[in-house]
């Protein structure tokens, strides 16, 4: 080997091994996340709003016309999504979450047993996804319907000034915004916790009225580097 391809072969070296650890680098830093919602504007919208790598996923289940509503075939179609987009990228998802509200779906508890099944996780609301954004204003334990939770949560917003004409909307991309900077998240999280509490282990999810798990995958999505550890 001469002097010219000999340099080159060890430059060649160093530049494999800063790629390898670049990579790692790289790696350490990201949990890849899997979010499929059964809302098609709110929970989407507010869940982008967190995701800030190329890697992760947000989805909504596009709703199909004449069919009834049932939780499980969320959860089976976030499994071939997931597939799916794996087999695409040539990349795992370290975590798989499903967002789900109780409403009027029969299937809420066996939903979050398949969900379990396949490895996912679960981040319910009993009754409806707004109960998590309320908490970020009050603690709530009394069992009231989706009307309620928004009535109760324009009034809290109104109450900050430019926001006296507040009105929930679904669709908007500004919840997000909203709620983390004149609510509090970190008290949302603690309510969320203090429910679950109240009502023990054992009792049906679908019992629990109201409640939400959702705090749960907030945490993992301001504190990725924590799944680290066990991935």
């Amino acid at each position: 080997m001469n002097m010219g391809k000999r340099e080159q072969f060890k430059l060649q070296r160093r530049e494999a091994k800063a790629l390898g650890k670049r990579r790692k680098n790289v790696r350490s830093k990201i949990v890849r996340f899997l979010i499929v919602c059964e809302g098609t504007e709110t929970e989407p919208n507010y869940f982008r709003a967190f995701i800030d790598n190329h890697y992760s996923e947000v989805l909504e289940k596009p709703a199909i016309k004449g069919a009834g509503r049932s939780t499980c075939s969320l959860v089976t179609w976030a499994r071939e999504k997931k597939e799916e987009i794996e087999r695409a990228s040539q990349l795992e998802f370290d975590r798989v979450w499903v967002v789900f509200d109780k409403d009027d779906n029969d299937d809420f508890d066996k939903a979050i047993g398949l969900a379990g099944q396949y490895g996912f996780q679960s981040a319910w609301s009993n009754e409806a996804f707004e109960l998590w954004f309320l908490l970020h204003f009050q603690y709530l334990d009394t069992a009231v319907s989706r009307t309620a939770y928004i009535e109760k949560l324009e009034s809290k917003v109104r109450s900050h000034r430019g926001y006296e004409s507040f009105r929930y909307q679904k669709s908007s991309r500004e919840i997000y915004g909203i709620v983390t900077s004149l609510g509090d998240e970190q008290a949302a999280v603690s309510h969320a916790r203090r429910l679950r509490a109240w009502y023990g282990k054992g009792q049906k999810s679908s019992e629990c009225n109201p409640c939400t798990t959702v705090d749960c995958l907030i945490e993992e999505l301001r504190r990725p580097e924590v799944l680290l550890k066990g991935l």
